[in-house]
This record gives C-alpha cells, sequence and structure tokens, in this order.
C-alpha cells in the first residue's frame, strides 16, 4: 500500500510538472499554479452566460472576443461562488478553479476577485483563427502566491499623467498584478489638490514640473478605476521627511506644533477623497525631533477609518502600532506581527535593460516561497530622482512593462532561486538548466505579448537568451584606461601577460553586469571585481544574409536617480569603453546633453541605447567579429557617482522594434 502511495504522489508530481512544461507552450503569464490541458477548443460564438458577479466584464469579454450571449444557446459560460476552495493553501479570496471543455466553461471563486482572475486567463487562452475566437480546453486551479503585487510610480518628483497612470493599472491587472503604490508627495511638489490649502499646488511652490497635479476629482476616479480592476490603491503621503514641498508652502516644518495642525486637516481631506482601506506615511529618511509626530498621526489616521503603511527602515513601530511596513532598503527587516512589503532591491530606477531582469526574475520575495500573514508581498518602485523630461522615457528607460511582467510571474508563482545572492544578474551557462530554461520560456512568452498586446506602448527589451559571449579575466591596467592587452592583437581561449595566466569564460545576454552599480551586494560576471582592470568580451555572429541592422550599444546604464554627467563627445564613457565590428570601430553617437554641471534638474538624452535610435551597422553573409574592450578605473568618480561596470550590444531592426531574426552568435563559430 506504502508503495501505491508513493506511486501516486510520484505520478501527481510529475503531472504537475509535465502540466507547467505544456503550459509553456501557450502565453499564460503568470503561469498557473496547476494546469492539465484537455486537447481540445471552445468555440467562443453564441454564449449562453450565468454569473451572480462581475456581469458586465462577462459581457464585455464576450464581445471583445467576437461572440454574443443569447438565453439559449449550445455553450455556456458559469461561475459559482463557493464558501471555499478547499485545494488551495493560501490566499483564497483570489483563486479560481477555471475549466473550458469543448462546449463549457466553468469558473469556480471565493469572491468577485477570484472571478476576475479567470477572467484574464480566459482572455491569455484565447486566440483567434480567421473570424474566429478559440480559447485552450483546460483544467487550471490557480492563486496567488504573495498577496501583494504591485507597483508605485513617484509622481511627487515626475509627474505622470493621469490617463498614463490608468493605461498602466489596466494593462497590468491583465497580469494579476492587483497594487498601485502612488507616492503623491516630494520635497519637489505636493500633486494631489488641497481645496483648503491651494496655495499647497501653486507653481511657485514647486521646484519641478511646476503646475502640474492631480485634482481630487481625478484621485477618487482613480480610486473607482482601480477598483474595477481589482487593484489596491494605496496613496502616500511621506511625512515628515521628503516634505520640502510642504515647508515652503506653509513656513513650517511638519513636526513643530503648527506643522501637525495643518498636516491633519490635510490628512482629513485626504481619507474623505479615496475610498481605500490603507494610506501610507513614509517617515523615511528623516530625522525625528518630535517624538509624538509618528504616534499621533497614526492615531488620527486611524480615527477616520484607515489603516496606515510606513517604510521600513523609519520609525520604529512595536507590534500593533502600524498595521503594515514596507522594506526600502537591504537595512529593512519584517517584523513579526507585522505584514511586510519587500520593496528592497526592487527599485527599477537603477535598473539596466538586460541584466537586472534576470536578477528580478530569479528572486525568491523576502527569500521566501511563498507569502504569509507577516509577508504580504512585493512592491516594485520608479524613484525619477533626476528630471527625465518626458512621460515616454520615465516608462522606456525604466524598462518597466519587462520587469513588471518579470515580477507579475514571480509574485504570482512564487518560489524563485535566490535572494540576488548566487547568480544575481547573469543567466548561467548551461542551456539546459532549470534556471535558464524558467527565464528562456518567460522571455517567450513576455515577447509574445510585446508583439500582441503592448504595441504603441514604450517596451524597449529584445530578446537575448541566445546572445553568447566569451569574456577574459580583467588584467591590472594600472589606472591606464587606454593601456592594450593581447586581446586587442589577437583573440584566444586563454592570454599570458607578464607572466600571468588570463581565462576565458562563457556568458550569455544582450547585457552583462561586470560590476553591479550596488557593488558586491548584487554577483555580477566577476565574483570580486577590482578597480583599475580592463576586460574584453567577444562573439562572432552568423547573418545568413549581408544586411543593415541597427545596434543597441551602451558601457553605462544611466540610472534616473544620479546626477551624473554626460559622456565627451567622440566617447562612449568616463572609463574608455570601445567596440570594434570587423575589426572597424564603432564610434558612439552624438550626444543630444553637453552640460558640464551636475544639476539633478538637467534632463540626460540619449545616453541610454533605448533612448535612441539604433547605431546603423552593416553585417556581412556570414561570420561577424564584434569585440568589446571594457576597461575601468575607480568604481566612484567625479562625473559618475556609481560605476556600471558593464555592456550592452545585440543587434536589432533598423527602428529597434525586435531583435534581428536568423542571427547566431557564437564565440567559437558553432551553428
Amino acid at each position: 500500500m506504502k508503495n501505491i502511495r508513493a506511486l501516486l504522489i510520484f505520478f501527481f508530481i510529475n503531472l504537475c510538472t509535465i502540466s507547467a512544461v505544456w503550459a509553456g507552450g501557450n502565453h499564460l503569464l503568470p503561469l498557473p499554479q496547476k494546469y492539465v490541458p484537455l486537447h481540445t477548443y471552445f468555440n467562443l460564438d453564441k454564449v449562453s452566460l450565468s454569473t451572480p458577479v462581475l456581469q458586465q466584464e462577462w459581457e464585455d469579454l464576450v464581445l471583445e472576443m467576437d461572440g454574443t450571449i443569447a438565453a439559449k444557446a449550445n455553450c455556456s459560460i458559469e461561475v459559482k461562488l463557493l464558501a471555499s476552495l478547499p485545494e488551495v493553501p493560501l490566499n483564497q479570496d483570489e483563486a479560481y478553479k477555471l475549466k473550458v471543455t469543448k462546449r463549457h466553461i466553468t469558473v469556480e471563486a471565493v469572491t468577485e476577485r477570484g472571478v476576475y482572475m479567470a477572467i484574464q486567463t480566459l482572455r491569455q487562452l484565447s486566440e483567434k483563427k480567421n473570424t474566429r475566437t478559440l480559447i485552450q480546453g483546460c483544467e487550471i486551479l490557480d492563486w496567488p502566491a504573495f498577496r501583494i503585487r504591485g507597483f508605485m510610480q513617484d509622481v511627487g518628483r515626475s509627474y505622470l499623467s493621469f490617463e498614463e497612470l490608468k493605461r498602466e493599472i489596466a494593462i497590468l491587472s491583465r497580469f494579476k498584478i492587483n497594487t498601485f503604490h502612488w507616492h503623491l508627495t516630494e520635497n519637489q511638489a505636493w500633486r494631489l489638490e488641497s481645496k483648503i490649502f491651494p496655495m499647497l499646488n501653486d507653481s511657485s511652490n514647486m521646484t519641478r514640473m511646476a503646475g502640474k497635479y492631480y485634482t481630487l476629482k481625478e484621485a477618487r476616479e482613480l480610486a473607482d478605476f482601480c477598483k474595477k480592476h481589482q487593484v489596491l490603491l494605496i496613496p502616500e503621503i511621506d511625512m515628515p521627511g521628503h516634505s520640502a514641498a510642504f515647508i515652503r508652502t506653509f513656513r513650517h516644518d511638519m513636526q513643530s506644533p503648527e506643522g501637525m495642525k495643518i498636516l491633519k486637516l490635510l490628512m482629513d481631506e485626504i481619507c474623505e477623497t479615496f475610498d481605500v482601506p490603507y494610506i501610507h506615511i513614509g517617515t523615511d529618511e528623516v530625522k525625528f525631533t518630535n517624538p509624538d509626530f509618528v504616534p499621533e498621526m497614526v492615531a488620527h489616521i486611524r480615527a477616520k477609518g484607515k489603516k496606515v503603511i510606513s517604510w521600513n527602515p523609519g520609525w520604529h513601530y512595536k507590534p500593533g502600532e502600524i498595521d503594515m511596513m514596507q522594506l526600502w532598503s537591504y537595512r529593512g527587516k519584517a517584523q513579526e506581527g507585522t505584514p511586510a512589503i519587500d520593496s528592497r532591491f526592487h527599485y527599477l530606477n537603477h535598473f539596466d535593460t538586460f541584466g537586472d531582469i534576470i536578477g528580478l526574475y530569479n528572486s525568491r520575495i523576502y527569500n521566501a516561497d511563498k507569502g504569509s500573514d507577516d509577508l504580504a508581498g512585493v512592491i516594485m518602485g520608479i524613484w525619477n530622482d533626476r528630471l527625465v523630461d518626458k512621460e515616454w522615457n520615465m516608462i522606456l528607460e525604466n524598462n518597466f512593462y519587462p520587469n513588471m511582467l518579470a515580477i507579475a510571474e514571480r509574485s504570482w508563482r512564487g518560489g524563485g532561486s535566490e535572494y540576488f545572492d548566487k547568480l544575481g544578474t547573469i543567466l548561467p551557462t548551461d542551456e539546459k538548466s532549470e534556471i535558464f530554461l524558467n527565464f528562456k520560456d518567460f522571455e517567450r512568452r513576455m515577447l509574445w505579448y510585446k508583439e500582441h498586446q503592448f504595441k504603441g506602448y514604450p517596451f524597449a527589451y529584445v530578446k537575448q537568451t541566445n546572445v553568447k559571449w566569451h569574456i577574459t579575466d580583467a588584467f591590472p591596467n594600472d589606472g591606464d584606461l587606454s593601456k592594450v592587452f593581447p586581446p586587442e592583437k589577437e583573440l584566444s581561449d586563454s592570454y599570458t601577460y607578464e607572466g600571468n595566466r588570463y581565462e576565458v569564460r562563457p556568458a550569455i545576454g544582450a547585457g552583462i553586469y561586470l560590476r553591479h552599480v550596488w557593488g558586491k551586494t548584487i554577483p555580477t560576471f566577476y565574483k570580486d571585481p577590482q578597480e583599475n582592470h580592463t576586460a574584453y568580451a567577444y562573439t562572432y555572429v552568423y547573418s545568413p544574409k549581408a544586411q543593415d541592422v541597427g545596434l543597441w550599444a551602451e558601457f553605462q546604464n544611466y540610472g534616473r536617480s544620479e546626477n551624473d554627467l554626460p559622456p565627451l563627445q567622440g566617447k562612449w564613457d568616463y572609463k574608455g569603453s570601445r567596440i570594434w565590428l570587423n575589426d572597424q570601430e564603432i564610434l558612439p553617437p552624438v550626444w543630444t546633453a553637453t552640460h558640464r554641471v551636475k544639476n539633478s534638474e538637467i534632463a540626460l538624452g540619449n545616453e541610454n541605447c533605448v533612448a535612441r535610435p539604433p547605431i546603423p551597422v552593416h553585417l556581412n553573409k556570414g561570420w561577424n567579429k564584434v569585440l568589446l574592450k571594457l576597461p575601468v578605473g575607480k568604481f566612484k568618480m567625479d562625473e559618475v557617482r556609481l560605476v556600471k561596470w558593464m555592456f550592452t550590444t545585440v543587434f536589432v531592426t533598423p527602428d529597434g522594434e525586435k531583435a534581428v531574426e536568423g542571427l547566431i552568435y557564437s564565440p567559437e563559430k558553432t551553428k
């Protein structure tokens, strides 16, 4: 009997694994927890509909798929609300069971939120065949590993249009992102209208994007919009720090008696405006001068019927003194009895386009497989500390949508291979490894959505799991960034230089970190990167024909938070990086930003490769040699505070929309 039971358990585990792999054959994102294909299709034409919730959403879905609803039809959609789903281990309010057969679709859930999640999955299961919509037959049992799966926009520093926020919420809710954190106030501006203190919104009290703010009517509309998309809206009024706009307006510090009186009146107005359960009060990066400030403000907001969220590190709370904490730096620690949101290492404003998404996708949330009472989930943050003057670029250069799709899958599925502490931003070179195959499959599904659902959105990512390199051990350059080493003269599998041997190792990806912007905290290609060294990376690219293509290349992805200076004309960066294609040097573009004085209010230009047209280059038919010289001096310099020792190189279509098809990247020249 024991052997039979063990055999059944073994069979079930392998069935789930096979199902997950089979699910990779379609485009589900995030992948469901349990998926069994039925190898049939539901032909959506005329259907009967029975649902106790979300009637309009179901009708919209059927109409969107070119179907019609009729009282009598051969095919049916039936929705049932149950008291529980016993097979679901956690987060039952968003869980659902979905069965799609040839003539029937049935959905079972505990709440309308679960039904909403099933609708999003059905959207992804559908495909157009001529004029018909077919929905893949399957059985799904699904639930989120974490109950908070969200993103934050810092509009206090960098205003985003109301329509842009709605667009982000709407499209990401289709991938089961369920939280929008709205950081409304900063030193630069107070972006929420106040009827009682209209001077807060006066242009004279804003130092960036003056005069731009959201009306209370828009705030109420966005709260309703979020509810429609089953998204939790968390408004943040940062206090008592990050409050220079408040002080400019009232000439009082928030922690002063006068400041607290004003702030309480503002919070009354805000709590009345937002029909939401939580208000975020910040409390980060500030010197506390009034020990009563935070307890009083928490009590005041709670008295208005709201729960309160605070940053950690921030005010030191005892159990029960705050309702939720959001961890913002590596020093942030979850506390027993207080739900925590993990935002450590989740700052998109520091991320590059290709390397960091790998670390993000592989990362476990707070190093846990799944959520709990004390671990709520994750929020990705965009902090444009520096002015980014185009809304499009705020989304594009932060690689917002690709990164959000990565965290959508990770926060729903749970698991992950590490907590930014093993391979970090580097893909394994074993292409049969589970980590590599999982990311490759995610990339395939993500790029399908780029083509089919994100047309017209800022979405710069292209395929990189086929881009292969050899990278040398780093040669000591003694601070001479122009110093020439053996790989510049002849490529080899190993080198001898000044009596020492230097090997070559493989790497995969369009963007490779040799040292991360956060130093040794995040593992990169070199385990122990050192200053004053020069590396070389090379590959050969097979092109099936002679063709003119585009090149994305960069050697210092400029984060959106530093007031770094743009490169000098004719130079790629301040490190002396160089690139050759078929032994012809490729010079950098003409930089559009030319200022020589650091200033966070002067926007950068086309330094990041995705923020400019690709460089036109020619590929010969057959093998093309690509060689990169990658020197580095100090890891901090006057011109660039946080030096990224890295490179991005990939051939794209001339418009930059896709990777060039049919290319083979192989340092060994093997097809």
